[in-house]
């Protein structure tokens, strides 16, 4: 939430993810199992298209240009990783659970994260399309230079979340709940749905002309010449 100090308006920010990876063992291309764990290995352009590993648990694990088409992730917990350049169409993670992650230029198409936890995240770099947060809650996350193509963050929380230098394009915010989410630096802000939700959120005044057409339109103001 916004406050007040003296007279500089402020928003608290995210804490970002402190990863510091142990030496990595290589991962032996055995398969992604239900449930299974999967602790201080380095996945290095692993071919994980079609697997399903539904419950498992990446810890202090290495993600490096892995394809994650259609992989099935459901449940899963990351927690201490990185992930860099993945790519993936399909993705589902659907409840997951990602704690002191970091994914960096990743490439991906309709991901599924709808109900997923998101905890002390960064998110830099790469494009995503039509990205399912809905009913997630996203708490010390930052997305950082990156494009996000219609992602719907419908019935979301968004706690001390951060665009900083992003592109949202056609966002849909329905039914949001935000607390300190600053989007003053987004590059191009574009929200399709859910205007009215932006109550706990930090803009800019440029931002502020921009949106005036929308914001007239929730109550009802015909602007005219």
């Amino acid at each position: 939430m916004a406050r007040r100090s003296g007279k500089t308006d402020t928003i608290a920010a995210a804490r970002r993810p402190q990863v510091r990876l142990p030496p990595l063992v290589a991962y032996d291309g055995g398969g992604l199992e239900p449930d299974g764990d999967y602790d201080g290995l380095r996945f290095e352009g692993t071919d994980l298209a079609d697997e399903s590993g539904p419950g498992a648990r990446f810890m202090d694990c290495a993600l490096d240009g892995c394809t994650l088409d259609r992989t099935a992730l459901d449940g899963a917990r990351f927690i201490d990783s990185v992930l860099t350049g993945i790519r993936g169409v399909g993705t589902s993670l659907a409840g997951a659970s990602l704690r002191d992650v970091e994914v960096v230029d990743a490439r991906l198409g309709g991901t599924q994260l709808h109900g997923a936890v998101l905890e002390r995240v960064l998110v830099r770099g790469g494009k995503t399309d039509y990205l399912n947060l809905r009913k997630a809650r996203l708490t010390d996350v930052v997305f950082e230079g990156c494009v996000l193509s219609e992602p719907d963050f419908g019935d979301a929380q968004l706690v001390r979340v951060e665009f900083r230098d992003c592109v949202l394009k056609r966002a849909d915010f329905s039914g949001v709940r935000m607390d300190a989410v600053d989007l003053r630096t987004v590059a191009e802000l574009d929200i399709a749905r859910g205007v009215e939700r932006l109550a706990g959120a930090v803009i800019s005044p440029a931002q502020l002309m921009e949106l005036a057409p929308a914001f007239a339109a929730q109550i009802g103001v015909r602007v005219e010449a």
